[in-house]
Parts: C-alpha cells; structure tokens; sequence
C-alpha cells in the first residue's frame, strides 16, 4: 500500500487490497473513499466488498465512483461532502491515486491557489498542470 498524504487530513493512493484495510485504520484514518469504478477491478476488489470489510474493522467507506475521463462536479460534491462528514482523516484510492487527487485539488480551487495545489499533487509524484485553468475556473466560482 503506498499512502500518499496531501495533507494531514487527506491521503491518497493507488487500488488497495481487502488486507489494507486494518493498516489504513491503523494509521488513524476514519474514513475511506473508493474512486474506482468496479468495471475496471476484479470483483473481489467491488465496492460492496470493500465496504463490508472497512466497515467490519469499524471505518466508514464511501463509494464515488469516478470514470477515468469523465470526472463531474458531483464526483466533486460527493467527495466535499465525504470529506466534511468525515470524523476524522480520509483515505481516497482509485487506480493511482490520481483521481483521488484531482477530486482534492477541485474540492480546495477556491481556497488554494492553482500553483499550490499543482505543486502538493507534485510531490506525491502526480503532473497535474494541465488542470491550471480548469482549477482557475473553479476558484471564480
């Protein structure tokens, strides 16, 4: 599992396993959000699964799904409002991370700069800058 913290309170990370999940807990996260269609994983890996295990070792999972490409501004919504209900630190996985971190950088455009969040995605090792003017979009509102 490679956790990949964009801030104290949310994490990223590529496609976990069933066995992450008391990890995940472990290191104190709350709250778990799959991003992952489960068109694209094995169904062991399904979101029901997932969420029957997470919620055995007593984490709350949420299922936003986000199709590679096709990201929405519900996608975004769902993961504001995940993230705001969230007692305590979120742990966000799709395929790489990278939608997980797309969601993050959409969910904070009004609040952080472009460059910022370009640069925090960076040093988790994800090129994010041809989001500059979407991210700039959002921050008008």
């Amino acid at each position: 599992m490679d956790i990949r913290a964009l801030t104290p309170s949310y994490a990223v990370s590529p496609q976990i396993a069933l066995a992450d999940l008391a990890a995940i807990k472990a290191a104190g996260f709350t709250t778990v959000i799959d991003n992952r269609p489960d068109g694209e994983i094995p169904a062991d890996l399904h979101a029901a699964a997932m969420q029957a295990a997470a919620e055995a070792t007593g984490l709350v999972f949420v299922i936003n799904p986000v199709i590679a490409g096709a990201l929405s501004l519900a996608n975004v919504e769902a993961q504001r409002a995940a993230v705001a209900a969230s007692s305590g630190p979120v742990f966000a996985y799709c395929a790489s991370g990278n939608r997980s971190s797309i969601l993050w950088m959409m969910m904070n455009a009004r609040e952080q700069s472009a460059e910022d969040l370009i640069a925090t995605t960076a040093r988790h090792g994800y090129n994010h800058a041809p989001l500059k003017e979407q991210l700039e979009a959002l921050a008008r509102g």
